[in-house]
C-alpha cells in the first residue's frame, strides 16, 4: 500500500500549474527584453564605428589624392573623384583613389564639402542615425580628427 500512495504522490506532483507556467513565461519575457536592449546597443554602436572607418578610409584616399594632384577635390568634384577622374587630371590611376563610394551604416551617401564649414580643408559628414544633417548624431571628419587630438 505503501508504494501506491507513493506512486500517487508522484502523478499528482508531476505536472505544472497555470500560475507555475506564467511565471515561467514572465522570467522568459524580462531576460528576452533585457538581451534585446543590450543587442540593440550594440548595434548602434558598431553602426557608429563603422561609419567612422568609412570616414577614416575617405581621409586616406583624399589624402593621396592631395599628394598627387596638389590639391582636394571641390565640393562640386565631391567624394566621386576618388573613384573616377572628374576631368582631365593627369596621373590620375587607372583603378581610382577607392573601388566604390560606401553608403554609411544607415545607408545614406557621405557629405563633402571643400573647404569644410568648421574652417578645415575639407569636411565629410554623415547624417547619422536620424538621417537628418545638422543635427547632433551627425559624424564628421571634424569629429574624428577632434578625437585624435
Amino acid at each position: 500500500m505503501s508504494q501506491r500512495r507513493w506512486y500517487q504522490g508522484l502523478k499528482a506532483s508531476e505536472g505544472m500549474t497555470l500560475i507555475e507556467i506564467m511565471v515561467v513565461v514572465a522570467i522568459i519575457g524580462m531576460i528576452t527584453a533585457l538581451v534585446s536592449v543590450s543587442v540593440m546597443s550594440f548595434l548602434a554602436e558598431a553602426r557608429i564605428k563603422s561609419t567612422n572607418i568609412q570616414i577614416d578610409a575617405f581621409e586616406s584616399a583624399l589624402k593621396q589624392f592631395k599628394r598627387v594632384h596638389g590639391s582636394y577635390p571641390t565640393s562640386e568634384q565631391g567624394l566621386e573623384a576618388l573613384v573616377e577622374n572628374p576631368g582631365s587630371l593627369k596621373d590620375y590611376p587607372e583603378e581610382g583613389y577607392l573601388e566604390e563610394l560606401p553608403l554609411d551604416a544607415w545607408g545614406e551617401e557621405f557629405i563633402y564639402r571643400s573647404p569644410g564649414e568648421s574652417g578645415h580643408r575639407y569636411e565629410i559628414v554623415s547624417k547619422g542615425p536620424d538621417k537628418e544633417e545638422g543635427t547632433e548624431d551627425d559624424l564628421t571628419s571634424y569629429q574624428q580628427r577632434k578625437k585624435e587630438d
